[in-house]
């Protein structure tokens, strides 16, 4: 089951980052990619992969050493779920990236290398995205304007 887990999982997301980047224009992309609950089949493929393995998890992470995080990462159920963690993380960071980027006017040619990176390599994709985003300023919120009072 591992295996399969561990192949299903980026499957799962994919789907995700394909309406990201290859239709980031559509407006379908933007109603799906909205919703936080993208993630949710990654979670569940991470869960399913970390709570039966729980004894094994909690004391590599609640007190974290080299050789056991290298321990439990070195085992096919702890590499499975740590790919689990870490393509649901990357695929939220995208999803804030896409959802920010678009609501600043970045553009897709811009947007499109900064997902490819966060999908590779999660944390140097959020630190291109945070240099990007320096560059579009968020569009000024306009203040509802005040009833108008008659006479």
């Amino acid at each position: 089951m591992t295996a399969t887990l561990f192949t299903l999982t980026f499957a799962l997301a994919a789907p995700f980052w394909a309406l990201m980047l290859l239709l980031p224009r559509w407006s379908g992309t933007a109603r799906i990619i909205s919703s936080p609950l993208i993630v949710l089949p990654v979670l569940v493929s991470y869960a399913l992969l970390v709570l039966p393995a729980l004894a094994d998890v909690l004391p590599a992470v609640t007190a974290p050493t080299l050789p056991g995080v290298r321990d439990l990462l070195g085992s096919a159920d702890g590499a499975a779920a740590a790919w689990a963690h870490m393509v649901g993380f990357d695929l939220f960071v995208g999803r804030w990236a896409w959802l920010d980027g678009r609501d600043r006017g970045v553009p897709a040619l811009v947007m499109a290398p900064v997902l490819v990176l966060t999908i590779l390599l999660g944390p140097l994709g959020l630190a291109a995205y945070l240099a990007v985003r320096a560059r579009w300023a968020r569009p000024a919120v306009v203040p509802a304007r005040e009833p108008q009072r008659l006479g």
